[in-house]
């Protein structure tokens, strides 16, 4: 089953071309890595998938319903996330309060006023799974501006799956980490992806993370797709190499 697809997606701004005419479609369960150089396109790419820019030409099904055009709190609710390069949580609240926030966005009862006790509970009791999930549960009242880098991607990480997502975009979720925090965490995304039963479309610039987690991978290169594959036909692949000045695979 396909998830996600995408049909001559463009976006141009005046003569810059940042996505050039991209197919992508992604199977339901796969981990689909993206990458590329610096400028590929890939970040865009995202912002087009998730609604946060409208394309300039092209089209976008996610789950059999198109969503181009769509508001991106719209597509969320139809069940996408995303996390972004930057980290993006609430400091001033508790790794906790961080969840239930997120949690409140797949809850039918958010937009009331009056709040009964049990759907609290509710909500209160599904932030504890994610953090117990991401490993976090014993830190749940522990402010979110305390905790260290790695576990700050993580906590957003956990945000992103809070309202249990059919498709989870991460961009470089592991950037800035030491090897010990990249590992932890890509292991974390592979078994919550397997647990929780959601698709992974992630880009990353760790190769040798990508390498070893993605079912397949799509090569971006000056906003068009060079290259996809399974990762050992990837990594022998003639024109993705050169696009990253020769050798890096080899």
């Amino acid at each position: 089953m396909t998830i996600l697809e995408t049909e001559n997606l463009t976006k141009k701004y005046g003569n810059l071309v940042a996505v050039d005419d991209v197919e992508l479609s992604v199977s339901a369960g796969e981990i689909r890595s993206i990458i590329g150089p610096n400028g590929a396109g890939k970040s865009t790419l995202f912002d087009l998938i998730t609604g946060m820019q409208p394309p300039t030409d092209g089209r976008i099904r996610f789950d059999g319903t198109d969503i181009t055009g769509m508001a991106s709190h719209k597509i969320a609710q139809r069940g996408m996330s995303r996390s972004f390069q930057i980290t993006d949580v609430f400091g001033g609240l508790t790794a906790l309060e961080n969840i239930q926030v997120a949690a409140q966005v797949d809850d039918s009862r958010r937009s009331s006023m009056l709040r009964d006790a049990d759907g609290l509970s509710e909500v209160h009791g599904k932030a504890m799974d994610v953090l117990a999930d991401i490993g976090l549960d014993d830190r749940a009242h522990q402010r979110a501006s305390d905790f260290a880098y790695g576990d700050r991607r993580k906590l957003e990480i956990g945000l992103a799956v809070a309202n249990d997502p059919k498709l989870l975009l991460l961009d470089e979720p592991t950037a800035g980490m030491g090897s010990e925090d990249t590992n932890s965490t890509m292991q974390m995304v592979q078994r919550l992806a397997a647990d929780r039963d959601f698709t992974v479309l992630l880009i990353e610039h760790d190769l040798e993370i990508v390498m070893n987690v993605s079912d397949r991978i799509t090569v971006l290169q000056d906003g068009g797709v060079i290259a996809e594959g399974p990762p050992e036909a990837i990594q022998d692949d003639e024109t993705v190499q050169e696009a990253y000045l020769g050798g890096v695979f080899s």
